[in-house]
């Protein structure tokens, strides 16, 4: 077992026991902390921009880089940062300009999203686009001769000026046809409309037409809501793009088949680069001298949490390679260090998100940083700025060596907001699981914990199923939220959790209710066993998407396990799930086909099939835009327990998808879960 006590501990903490006056971390308090977005860093290294997202509003910040030691630096040096804007309207996808003097960024302040440049010498933002319709995304070329832009057009559209004259006079019915799947997709109904790419020159005059590079082109390119201009890079000589896209065909709902396509800036024909792959490609990026291009993919069709692996393309001699293929990691993220020579990737191991350096030459792998989640990596030189945030830390930015030395933090954006906050311990924990094989843990203490005092339980299983609660800081799942509330928290990665290796993550599939409840069986009695101060019989389990389904499965497979179950948008019966989600792929690889296959486990691992069982209190959430998972799911466990005579709630949020988006709406479902548990949990008692 191993506790978490970096240096980053006592640096975010102060490293001196907490104040007299110290409060917990409560709902509100968590909506009201700033947010770090938007990170950028000039070409030479010298300055860092990057947004604040505070409850009045968003600007940015300049920040100038000291240069780091080779030794551990804190935040002693810390620069002080300029505030660049202060309009009204936020500024995203900040970008430098290729000589460091200014800054490129989308904003809506105008009326519609469009591109702007900030000189930061002083003056005001000038806008750089004029176009009448909104921006998506944008990619500049690395001299800034040229923009590259993303769009929803109408495919049938040769201009812009049809697809808002087509907008403007819809027609009289509402009627929406389709005659292939997918008809719908996260939170929304698709529409006539597709995501192209658009490239102009830039000069001083504002761009108010754009060329489309991707005409005719059926899907999204890149694919939406999720994908966003990482999946499109411009080649270092500004001749070439590639990106990422499925072409439209009747299986895209059962297919992840995306590929790499390339097309002239000036368009024309299109080129699958990655044709012979039927499985995913993405995050196309070219090094900087232009040799190569590399990007991450899988080789398992159907099967979206397969391992991504970096792939290194030598465009001087078409040789394709996989990078270090034996490495049993799946790359999140990735940049090219400054002399192509490394790349640096992010990569989900052993609870945490960490870096690590790959060389392009050998494969060889190095880690430079692992404790918390790791992101926005940003490799100038001979440094990395990356952001971080961790169970008891909310997001910041750092700055390392590449060897891992010299660790500086660069922000401190809610110094103030967490001065007197206490948050709960932190410890990551193994036992043995399913098979006898090694399964992680997080559990967090209370925030004002006594070690004379016994705790009720808060039993966390996060949902994926191929994911991880892990070592971060979020506003939705926020662990210590359940600490201030007095719980001890437990989150156990069971067989089919990511960062353990391909095998364990494979290991759920076809196998929902089986390993993965064992995992959560064993793992609940060796805490039980090692820490007398949690009461594993006082307490509830919680859980969203397949820990919602994870909470059905268990009121049928343990019911006796916890005094409550929270259900948030939690899969109830498969074959109906199978029948109305809008991703098939997912369904058929996790069930071993579509709900009719005769081999398939839609009714091995139904939880709708074992009620029969159910006894404990429950309460279901639901977004009523989740197409994911599908209300019908939400509202047929309800009804089984109103009918069964169970005590249960029902708690839907009408504009939310698959995520509690809203700040009103997200406190006022933790105002539900922490009722619910108080209901049915007795309160901390004496040992």
């Amino acid at each position: 077992m191993t506790t978490i006590n970096s240096i980053l501990s006592v640096m975010l903490l102060g490293g001196s026991a907490l104040s007299a006056q110290a409060e917990v971390l409560s709902v509100e308090k968590l909506a009201q902390l700033n947010k770090v977005h938007s990170v950028a860093v000039s070409s030479e290294g010298r300055q860092l921009v990057y947004g604040v997202k505070t409850p009045e509003g968003s600007d940015l910040y300049l920040q100038p880089l000291l240069a780091v030691s080779s030794s551990y630096a804190g935040s002693a040096n810390l620069a002080k940062a300029t505030r660049l804007t202060y309009d009204s309207s936020s500024e995203t996808a900040v970008r430098f300009s290729s000589d460091g003097q200014a800054i490129y960024f989308l904003s809506a302040r105008s009326g519609s999203n469009q591109l702007w440049r900030l000189p930061l010498s002083g003056g005001e933002a000038r806008p750089v686009t004029d176009l009448p319709m909104d921006i998506e995304g944008y990619t500049l070329s690395s001299d800034n001769q040229s923009v590259v832009l993303s769009l929803d057009v109408y495919p049938d559209c040769d201009t812009l000026a049809c697809t808002i004259e087509r907008d403007a006079n819809p027609p009289a019915h509402n009627g929406q046809v389709y005659d292939s799947l997918m008809v719908r997709h996260w939170d929304h109904w698709n529409d006539e409309k597709v995501r192209h790419l658009f490239s102009a020159k830039l000069a001083d005059k504002v761009i108010t037409d754009v060329k489309d590079i991707t005409p005719q082109w059926q899907t999204d390119v890149p694919a939406k809501p999720f994908s966003g201009m990482e999946e499109v890079a411009i080649s270092p000589d500004g001749t070439k793009v590639v990106f990422s896209a499925k072409v439209k065909a009747p299986d895209n709902a059962w297919s992840t088949n995306f590929d790499l396509f390339e097309v002239a800036i000036e368009g024309g024909s299109i080129r699958n680069l990655t044709e012979a792959n039927k499985a995913w490609d993405a995050a196309p990026q070219f090094s900087a001298d232009g040799r190569y291009l590399a990007y991450k993919a899988t080789t398992k069709p159907g099967f979206e949490s397969d391992k991504f692996t970096l792939q290194l393309l030598d465009l001087r001699t078409g040789e394709k390679k996989a990078l270090a293929p034996q490495w049993d990691r799946s790359v999140s993220s990735f940049q090219f260090g400054a002399n192509g020579r490394a790349i640096y990737a992010t990569a989900k191991d052993l609870g945490q998100t960490s870096l690590f350096e790959i060389s392009t030459g050998f494969g060889d792998i190095r880690s430079v940083f692992s404790d918390g989640y790791v992101g926005d990596v940003q490799v100038v030189g001979e440094q990395i700025v990356f952001s971080r945030h961790a169970l008891n830390s909310p997001k910041e930015l750092y700055r390392i060596n590449r060897d891992g030395s010299g660790l500086m933090q660069l922000s401190d954006v809610n110094k103030e907001k967490m001065a007197d906050v206490t948050l709960g311990d932190v410890e990551q924990f193994s036992f043995s699981g399913a098979n006898d094989e090694q399964v992680y843990g997080y559990l967090v203490k209370p925030a004002q914990f006594d070690a004379n005092k016994r705790y009720p339980l808060a039993f966390l299983v996060h949902g994926g199923p191929q994911g991880s609660f892990g070592n971060m800081f979020h506003s939705r799942w926020n662990a210590q939220l359940w600490a201030a509330q007095g719980y001890g928290v437990v989150m156990i990665d069971f067989h089919g959790s990511v960062g353990y290796g391909q095998a364990f993550t494979n290991s759920i599939s076809r196998d929902w209710g089986g390993k993965p409840l064992l995992d959560l069986q064993k793992g609940l009695d060796y805490v039980g066993d090692n820490y007398a101060w949690l009461d594993i019989n006082n307490g509830c389990a919680l859980g969203a998407s397949y820990g919602g389904y994870m909470m059905n499965w268990i009121a049928g497979n343990w019911p006796k396990g916890f005094n409550c179950l929270v259900n948030h948008a939690g899969l109830f019966d498969m074959p109906s799930f199978h029948q109305s989600t809008e991703e098939l792929w997912f369904a058929e690889h996790e069930m071993g086909g579509p709900f009719w296959a005769k081999d398939g486990d839609y009714s091995k691992y139904n939880p709708a099939n074992f009620v029969a069982n159910w006894q404990t209190p429950m309460l279901v959430t639901q977004g009523l835009k989740d197409y994911r998972v599908p209300y019908a799911q939400s509202l047929g466990a309800f009804t089984t327990l109103q009918r069964k005579g169970i005590d249960s709630r029902l708690v839907v949020y009408p504009e939310e998808n698959h995520w509690i988006h809203n700040p009103d709406n997200l406190i006022h479902w933790y105002q539900q879960v922490f009722a619910w548990m108080a209901k049915y949990t007795q309160p901390q008692s004496e040992q």
